[in-house]
């Protein structure tokens, strides 16, 4: 596919080759990232080679695919992941666990692109009693906005799957079956799953969780950084973030293209097929932006201590945006406030 953004790439590049030359003795960088439209920039950067151009030749990057955040937190404590695509709630999660130690938030991504669906003939929250509805898996971004309104909706949840109504975290392909089976009252998850659960499996939005944030802005997915990763080798996040920058650009600049690659790869990494008009309607959702929208973040780590996922919603320090502004100063573009 053509590229689209020589100026842009020029640019990274010659900053690229300005470095410190540390890149020189690193033969990987292990990224996370899943097969998920809220992650376009993601598989965009990946599929279209835009990361491993800006990390250059002397880096490889290795690329894993995952379900849900939970997972990936655990790649990065046992030393498997060193950078990661990934939900609000993981991150703050394992810089919770670790004590602040073990993760940067170092970019946004994408805002937007969630919503609980339910089954044709709910059409009130009154109705979800007994019910049974999924989320990607236990903890992770959805599964934490779905209990949190759940409990301000006077309904008690618990881990187990127990309560007023079950919750039952499951992958987002196998909740999608489900759901077309009938054996799912409902699902709050991410686009593209949202849109096919409407379009597949006849159900309909009961909450948009756009509607449950100011102006509509919340944090879905940023970029992530193991912490002594990007102690040791700054050189190399700032390359990274270059070639994320550029991604973030191309995803917005020729959504066509970029809906072509997306669709592609989670073809590719989830076996299942997504129709151009459910992804077109799907992408309607999502605003891309490198931007973390660190005020949602806050809120979100509140909603996790409530229900009793997090102990504390101590974030100081949680975001590295420095790298990530010198980036964008080089490229001509405004910076990030720094929460």
């Amino acid at each position: 596919m053509t590229r689209r953004f020589p100026a842009i790439m020029s640019l990274l590049v010659l900053l690229g080759a300005c470095g410190t030359g540390e890149a020189a003795e690193l033969t990987t960088v292990r990224l996370g990232y899943f097969p998920n439209v809220t992650h376009a920039p993601a598989l965009v950067g990946v599929e279209e080679g835009i990361l491993s151009e800006a990390l250059g030749e002397d880096v490889e990057l290795q690329a894993q695919a995952f379900n849900a955040g939970p997972d990936v937190i655990e790649a990065i404590f046992n030393g498997a992941l060193d950078a990661s695509y990934i939900g609000p709630n993981p991150a703050i999660n394992a810089f919770a666990r670790s004590n602040g130690e073990a993760i940067r938030i170092v970019a946004g991504t994408t805002s937007g692109g969630a919503a609980l669906v339910v089954r044709d003939d709910i059409t009130s929250p009154d109705q979800l009693a007994g019910t049974t509805l999924a989320t990607p898996q236990l903890g992770n971004t959805q599964d934490v906005a779905l209990r949190a309104w759940l409990l301000e909706q006077g309904y008690e949840t618990d881990l187990e799957g127990g309560g007023d109504l079950s919750v039952a975290p499951q992958a987002n392909a196998q909740a999608l079956e489900a759901f077309i089976a009938g054996d799912l009252d409902g699902a709050w998850v991410p686009e593209p799953w949202s849109t096919r659960m409407i379009e597949e499996g006849g159900g309909h939005v009961l909450v948009d969780e756009a509607d449950l944030w100011p102006d509509g802005e919340f944090v879905t997915t940023h970029l992530i950084v193991a912490t002594e990763f990007l102690e040791d080798h700054p050189d190399v996040v700032k390359r990274l973030l270059e070639g994320h920058v550029e991604a973030v650009a191309f995803t917005n600049e020729d959504p066509e293209a970029a809906q072509q690659v997306v669709s592609a790869a989670i073809e590719e990494l989830t076996g299942s097929e997504l129709a151009p008009e459910i992804l077109a309607a799907a992408w309607g959702n999502l605003a891309f932006t490198v931007d973390p929208i660190a005020s949602s973040l806050a809120t979100s780590a509140e909603h996790a201590v409530e229900l009793g996922l997090l102990d504390s919603a101590e974030l100081d320090g949680i975001y590295d945006l420095m790298l990530l502004n010198e980036v964008l100063e080089a490229a001509g573009m405004p910076p990030i406030p720094v929460p």
